[in-house]
């Protein structure tokens, strides 16, 4: 298609699919961006719920100053039978954004390449910190981010489904991540970032993001670093559950569909046909349903996650892990002190409520169960009720995966420990996400503002320039810091962030043991 032509006011560079001109910020920012650029075609019409596909070339120069649509989400209204499309938000949304210091040198500058969280069904790469302004003027990277597919459009696997007509494939968000990274290698030399020192990393589904890659044989080489942060490692699922999950789906979209088109209509049986043709509202509306349902029928699962389909994911991550047959590159792992006092009300997704916690005990061998209670004294009151919920889905999966990841490669463990005033007065402490702000320079946005506003805003700051030194670091050299011990299973030495950072030697170690027994499929 014919772009046209820009004012010769921006940097040009030539990437996969022709020309596009970004932008040069005024001093001091001294940071060139290109964003929107599009990593593979279009996935709309008969790309939907398919692989993604090569770039589609354009002619001229296309116009590289503008964030790419969001990938489809939900907007802020809400009603009960339907919902509404973010502004800014659609299908056409696999974009890919580059920002470089202005003055870059001679030498390819190491890259970071940040995958947003969000659940897997929300955020994007225009948020703040798919930015990375604060990485970016050091000097010392090339950041990437980028959109990939979510929701149902991106993380229900409806394979079940294909037909000649409709060949539906699997783990689409997760293939759309492969793809960015193989748009990196071919292109990150073009913007003075050296291909052979990618660093990817990400927070929440971001997290598990990064921990799933590092079991795909298809991301194998294109990245050289990982940092996980806060990630749900074992929220990957066999294909029965997944399946179960995209039957469920089709009803609901169903049902949508068939109070939109009024009385006296009839929805087509066709299933292949209603899943191609369903507009993106209908479908936004019965994933809404899934996720709020899936908790409280399925305690501990999300059904919007990656599925081990035995093809482009073979086996489950924690395996991979403890196999020695994920990646074997260096590695940071984290969680955050109490990452679950944040899941309530409309984000209420873990196994944190009397009914959930008493499934999952149901479901563990009963010798554990006492060594467990003993470890969240009050469960399933509503302090270790939360703990537990996180723990479960964040922190001891984690655990597996830097004891598992440690036999066979580098690999540093973190806690994130500071909160200010606030956040422990209203009892979130360092929750779900507190870092974020501070790591990527954000601290004076509204919402750490607020969260400040009661002291701390000092020690905040500092607490994420030195996890931002960390993350440099180990982007240039594999290695955050002398002060920062490798893990090892013998010592699982621990870095916690805090006002004054210290390290500690397997941390929570009673809770550790009791998991270890509570699920001994993770233990391995």
């Amino acid at each position: 298609m014919s772009i046209p032509l820009l004012p010769a006011d921006g940097p040009v560079v030539r990437v996969t699919g022709g020309d596009v001109r970004g932008l040069r910020a005024a001093e001091p920012d001294g940071i060139d961006s290109w964003r929107g650029i599009p990593y593979a075609a279009p996935p709309v019409g008969e790309l939907r719920f398919r692989a993604p596909a090569p770039v589609v070339a354009w002619s001229g120069i296309r116009d590289a100053t503008s964030f790419g649509l969001m990938a489809s989400q939900q907007g802020p209204v809400r009603v009960a039978r339907s919902t509404s499309v973010a502004p800014s938000s659609g299908e056409d949304c696999l974009t890919i954004n580059v920002h470089a210091p202005a003055e870059r040198g001679s030498k390819p500058l190491p890259v970071m390449v940040f995958i947003h969280g969000g659940g897997y069904t929300a955020g994007s790469s225009r948020d703040f910190s798919g930015q990375g302004e604060e990485f970016v003027r050091t000097g010392r990277v090339v950041f990437v981010s980028f959109n990939y597919r979510l929701g149902a459009l991106g993380y229900l696997d409806f394979t079940r489904y294909a037909s000649r007509q409709h060949p539906f494939q699997s783990n689409l968000g997760l293939r759309d991540q492969v793809a960015a990274l193989r748009w990196v290698r071919d292109n990150i030399a073009a913007f003075d970032g050296d291909p052979n020192q990618v660093t990817v990393f990400g927070e929440s589904a971001g997290g598990n993001a990064v921990t799933t890659l590092m079991a795909v044989p298809a991301a194998r080489g294109l990245f050289a670093r990982a940092i996980a942060q806060s990630p749900p490692p074992h929220s990957v699922y066999a294909r029965k559950a997944t399946g179960q999950w995209a039957g469920e789906f089709v009803g609901m979209l169903r049902q949508i569909v068939s109070r939109r088109q009024g009385a006296g209509s009839s929805v087509t049986r066709d299933v292949p046909a209603l899943l191609a043709g369903a507009s993106t509202v209908d479908l936004l509306a019965a994933a809404e349903i899934l996720r709020v349902r899936t908790p409280i029928t399925y305690p501990g699962a999300f059904p919007f996650a990656p599925v081990v389909d035995g093809d482009f994911l073979p086996e489950s991550p924690l395996v991979a892990f403890r196999e020695g047959r994920a990646h074997r590159i260096p590695l940071i792992v984290g969680t955050n002190d109490r990452e679950g006092s944040i899941f309530r009300g409309r984000v209420d997704i873990l196994p944190r409520t009397p009914a959930r916690i008493r499934a999952l005990f149901a479901r563990a061998p009963e010798t554990s169960h006492a060594p467990m209670r003993a470890a969240y004294p009050g469960i399933p009151g509503r302090r270790s009720g939360a703990d537990f919920g996180a723990d479960y889905g964040f922190w001891y999966p984690s655990t597996r995966v830097t004891d598992f990841h440690s036999r066979y490669a580098a690999t540093f463990a973190y806690r994130f420990d500071f909160a200010p005033r606030l956040l422990k007065l209203v009892g979130l402490h360092a929750t779900h996400g507190v870092e974020m702000f501070a790591l990527f320079g954000r601290a004076d946005e509204p919402i750490a503002r607020a969260m400040t506003s009661l002291g701390g805003y000092e020690q905040y700051v500092a607490a994420g320039e030195r996890m931002r030194g960390f993350w440099l670091n180990f982007a240039e050299r594999s290695e955050p810091g002398p002060e920062w011990p490798c893990y090892s299973e013998a010592t699982r030495s621990t870095l916690i962030i805090d006002a004054v950072d210290r390290v500690v030697d397997d941390p929570r170690a009673v809770r550790r043991r009791a998991w270890n027994d509570f699920l001994p499929e993770l233990a391995g």
